[in-house]
């Protein structure tokens, strides 16, 4: 019997919503018959985008949620009180088993939030990190934090460089994934309090294969799978990725468009730079999971369109069938737990 993977899907977040998260869902199903997408919003109006479309009517639920977390509301404040929005409804299906995983394009404050506060964290897992996958020349890499932890400490960098390991093993298929730390200079000396004080723990693990410090002007070349640094660091390099990206693309499309000649050359070259840039666009690897949690929790980005919404839901059906929960219990929470009951021997 096939396994289905139910997602509950924020239909109500994000710059783009309802429109493009329901075309996503919608790509979603249509094109693979292993998933259920259950849209959490305010029903009339999900309703009504429905019509719209043809899709196979089994693989769509509509859970009615009334309210709405805006962007600029307290995460906490509005986790608590609005019971009935899309993300409270949407956190609460996963928690109770009737969802696999849950993807939101709204307020990352209050899915943060909502993620620890409804999902709750793995027994033994210290923080949850925000992880998304970045394009490099050599493929991608996991960017692990990216915003949940802003005062990280050194032994939540290290489950944090564990849990990206799993992670890029599983889902993203590479075996025996490097994994670095950020830092200001390569050598190992180098560095402010806290990766001077996470630098040897990572070296003294034997379940990763830690490669050293990487700089910044590094991270694109692919030089390390799994990134690794407290959520202030990760969310500058990944903004700064982003808008570099999109500044440079411009400009090429303007230099491309600015004679006649350039012209001509663009016709050439357009199917090849088509696959280049294809290879750079986040949304081709979906959203970025909170890793450590008792169920699955996605944050697109807040102009996610319907592609960035398919892929993410992609993302969860293989999260699901490679038990990575499971794994991140097995390899980090009961290897601890395992290592400090020999030591009390």
């Amino acid at each position: 019997m096939q396994k289905i993977t139910v997602v509950a899907l924020d239909a109500m977040g994000g710059d783009n919503a309802p429109q493009e998260a329901i075309k996503g869902a919608i790509d979603a199903v249509n094109a693979r018959d292993d998933i259920k997408v259950l849209l959490v919003g305010q029903q009339s109006i999900i309703e009504k985008e429905l019509e719209k479309y043809s899709y196979p009517r089994e693989q769509i639920e509509v859970v009615d949620a009334p309210e709405v977390i805006e962007m600029a509301e307290p995460p906490v404040m509005a986790i608590r009180k609005k019971k009935e929005s899309s993300i409270v409804i949407g956190m609460n299906l996963v928690k109770k088993k009737n969802a696999d995983a849950f993807v939101s394009a709204g307020s990352s404050g209050a899915v943060l939030v909502g993620g620890q506060i409804i999902v709750g964290r793995i027994r033994g897992i210290e923080r949850p990190p925000l992880a998304p996958l970045i394009p490099t020349e050599k493929g991608v890499s996991l960017l692990i934090d990216c915003g949940a932890n802003v005062d990280a400490r050194a032994s939540h960098l290290v489950q944090f460089a564990k849990m990206g390991s799993i992670y890029m093993e599983n889902v993203v298929g590479i075996k025996n994934p490097k994994v670095a730390i950020v830092n200001i200079g390569a050598e190992e000396e180098k560095g402010n309090a806290l990766v001077k004080e996470t630098f040897p723990l990572l070296k003294e693990c034997e379940d990763i294969n830690f490669v050293g410090s990487i700089e910044a002007r590094d991270i694109p070349n692919g030089y390390a799978d799994v990134i690794v640094c407290e959520a202030f660091t990760g969310n500058v390099i990944l903004k700064l990725y982003e808008g570099l990206s999109s500044t440079l693309l411009r400009v090429v499309k303007k230099g491309l468009m600015s004679t006649l000649r350039s012209k001509l050359g663009a016709l050439l070259v357009k199917p090849a730079l088509k696959k280049t840039l294809k290879a750079f666009d986040a949304s081709e690897y979906g959203g970025a999971p909170l890793l450590g949690l008792n169920g699955l929790v996605v944050k697109t980005h807040g102009s996610s369109k319907a592609k960035e919404i398919t892929n993410s839901i992609f993302q969860c059906v293989t999260f699901k069938e490679q038990c990575i929960n499971e794994k991140i219990k097995e390899r980090i929470v009961d290897n601890s737990t395992k290592e400090e009951l020999s030591k009390d021997k």
